[in-house]
């Protein structure tokens, strides 16, 4: 059976990603004053930093290229301050939560699922996560579907943040790390040269790379052995810094927030709006087990 932390990231990760996908979102950092969804994209996940140039943005989200996130920043402070960016992004994903999950939305369940949620999310270690101290220092919510989406966030950037340090770790840069997922798991190289700029020259160069060190098989197609190895120590260990955000919830109390969220989850994906194949690493098809 799967670890706890990984089957809670499969289902708060779409409820979460609204934020990127949905037309709600993206309209409103749009009339926010922002140019263009990557100047979007970027001032709104790096928000709660504050106006942080380009240089920190990069660090923290560790798998950009430089010269995609310098293209927004800190430009994007121009059109409008990181406040607005947040909150354009915040209220339009939960615009876009209520829209897609209907009378759900207003339901005991989604307000007993934040709750949980929120508990786990607001109880997480701080230490060595930056982009999830930043979103913590901001306030909290009251309105369950609003608090369901900050809980979602807060644990997915929680998470995010240890995969970060283990990947540092484990001697797999940043650019290396989409390479690395796809030929794990067969995703093809085309989602990685729309998302995330890495086109035929630069991946070949990240495949060589990785091969020279005995992690590539020599057509540059899969893993060896000592890659899948690497490639599992590295979930593993993110499973593991990850389910430090729910030590404050009972094993129950576990059990039924996942059982709260997969219908949650499930109108959400049904919806289509969340791209079956990105670099955020989740199969929808997962979303039932």
């Amino acid at each position: 059976m799967e670890p706890n932390a990984r089957r809670l990231w499969k289902l708060l990760e779409p409820i979460h990603a609204v934020g990127y996908f949905s037309p709600e979102p993206i309209t409103l950092l749009k009339e926010a004053g922002y140019r263009g969804y990557w100047m979007g994209y970027f001032a709104a996940r790096s928000a709660p930093l504050g106006p942080v140039p380009a240089e920190v943005v990069h660090a923290v989200f560790y798998n950009f290229a430089f010269s995609h996130v310098s293209r927004a920043l800190p430009d994007a402070w121009g059109f409008a301050p990181p406040e607005a960016a947040h909150e354009a992004r915040r209220a339009g994903a939960v615009a876009a939560l209520r829209r897609q999950l209907g009378p759900l939305a207003d339901s005991d369940d989604v307000a007993r699922a934040a709750s949980l949620a929120s508990r786990a999310a607001l109880s997480a270690p701080l230490e060595g996560r930056p982009l999830y101290a930043a979103l913590r220092s901001l306030p909290v919510a009251e309105d369950p579907l609003t608090l369901l989406w900050d809980a979602a966030t807060l644990l997915r950037e929680h998470r995010g943040d240890g995969h970060v340090a283990t990947l540092l770790t484990a001697g797999i840069g940043g650019r290396e790390s989409h390479v690395f997922h796809a030929l794990a798991t067969g995703l093809s190289p085309s989602v990685y040269a729309t998302s995330r700029n890495i086109h035929e020259t630069e991946w070949t160069s990240l495949v060589s790379g990785l091969r020279s060190r005995g992690l590539v098989t020599d057509d540059g197609r899969s893993l060896t052995d000592a890659g899948r190895e690497t490639k599992a120590g590295i979930e593993s260990t993110t499973d593991e810094l990850a389910a430090a955000a729910y030590a404050s919830l009972e094993g129950a109390e576990v059990e039924e927030l996942i059982g709260l969220l997969r219908p949650l989850t499930k109108a959400v994906v049904a919806s289509g709006e969340i791209p079956g194949q990105s670099p955020m690493g989740l199969n929808l098809d997962d979303i039932d087990r």
